[in-house]
């Protein structure tokens, strides 16, 4: 089962579009990469190769 974290201050921003866009503050608390292929993934996840580059 995976943790809840609370969203704080920092953790998000909302694009022109209305979309809520984590930052890589959020995704490093989160603890984990999630292999969306998020904007600020601090784990080097490529979507294109599904690998993480460290």
């Amino acid at each position: 089962m995976k943790k809840i974290i609370p969203i704080e201050k920092g953790d998000y921003y909302l694009t022109p579009e209305g979309y809520r866009c984590f930052t890589e503050q959020y995704h490093l608390k989160r603890g984990y990469c999630c292999e969306s292929g998020c904007r600020h993934c601090p784990y080097g996840y490529n979507k294109k190769t599904n690998t993480i580059q460290r």
